[in-house]
């Protein structure tokens, strides 16, 4: 018979799979079962669609789903990270600056893209957002960690209110730079700054998968020290770990992360914080479990999210920050409430 943590990664695994169907066939265009089976045939021939359906699987539908799968089990992943980096179900990037950072990155490419030396965008080409987004994130969070430090330790409760701080900062950063845009540049900025999937293409998921394998392959180096800081930093010094190299570098991949996601589907808030919490309630604490099973409730949660947010006022669509924020924000509040920061410092 399956345990009750094992039986987690199946329902959640099926979970996924029925929501991944419904995300393709529901929206502002319906698509059938045997339109997805033919689009597929006639991709696979080199025919071109037959119908617009198949174009709108395709070209629109399928990167959309795929896309937002991926960055839903990043974004779960770099909560899990961040929590349990600072030993606390409270941190997460949105919270402590890390979003803010990307997203005053990238709208500064938005507004001044055509003062940007074209070498550089000839060069980096489609890179051009994800390196301000990272360049902005990681100083953001650079001055979070560094502020919050007290003697040697990190305390969580510094790093909430520098973290505020911070997003305060990079929200007047990109309430500048949409005063400075012309009309369709502030649109775009301000539809972006909540979140959306509505450009997802195959180029922006090509890269955020080659991210998601990276994401994987440090979820392998990075289950021991996770789990050993349960323990404390002071256990986890006993143990072996190089705490500030340990530090230094999920800071560095949790910013490339964030930044990476950020700039191409805006920002998205609370999936880091509350996808770990509830699956921490099913699986543990144990990182070797936490992890996977985060990615795949956390594809799942945001994949939901998207729906509803496409179906609610369709054929239009609601920015998918909204959704989030509308659930996140409650479990945030009651998590302070229940005061486990206090504990987590205690």
């Amino acid at each position: 018979m399956l345990n009750k943590k094992n039986a987690i990664y199946i329902i959640s695994s099926i979970l996924l799979c029925l929501i991944i169907i419904a995300s393709i066939q529901w929206g502002a265009v319906n698509i059938t079962n045997k339109q997805m089976v033919e689009a597929v045939q006639h991709f696979f021939q080199g025919k071109t669609p037959s119908s617009i359906y198949e174009g709108v699987f395709l070209q629109i539908r399928l990167p959309r789903v795929i896309l937002c799968m991926f960055s839903g089990a990043i974004l779960a992943v770099s909560g899990v990270f961040m929590q349990g980096l600072f030993r606390n179900p409270l941190v997460e990037p949105g919270i402590i600056g890390t979003s803010a950072g990307a997203a005053f990155g990238a709208s500064i490419v938005f507004v001044l893209a055509a003062y940007i030396p074209i070498e550089w965008k000839s060069l980096i080409g489609p890179l051009l957002v994800p390196l301000f987004a990272f360049t902005g994130a990681l100083v953001a969070t650079y001055i979070v960690y560094a502020i919050s430090k007290s003697q040697q330790k990190t305390n969580v409760l510094s790093i909430l209110l520098v973290g505020l701080a911070i997003n305060s900062m990079g929200l007047s950063g990109m309430g500048f730079m949409t005063y400075i845009a012309r009309d369709p540049q502030a649109r775009s900025i301000n539809f972006w700054n909540l979140g959306t999937f509505s450009g997802a293409n195959w180029q922006q998921v090509l890269i955020v998968f080659s991210l998601l394998i990276i994401v994987i392959l440090s979820i392998f180096k990075f289950i021991k020290p996770l789990n050993a800081l349960l323990l404390g930093e002071d256990e986890a010094l006993y143990l072996g770990i190089n705490i500030k190299k340990f530090r230094r570098k999920i800071l560095l991949i949790n910013t490339l992360m964030v930044a990476i996601v950020t700039s191409f589907v805006g920002v998205i808030g609370f999936v880091g914080l509350i996808v770990p919490h509830i699956v921490r309630q099913f699986v543990g604490s144990d990182h070797k479990k936490l992890l996977p099973a985060s990615m795949i409730i956390g594809a799942s949660v945001l994949l939901m999210a998207d729906l509803v947010a496409r179906l609610l006022l369709a054929p239009s669509e609601i920015p998918i920050g909204i959704i989030t924020s509308l659930v996140g924000a409650p479990i945030f509040i009651l998590l302070l409430k229940k005061n486990l920061f206090l504990k987590a410092d205690a």
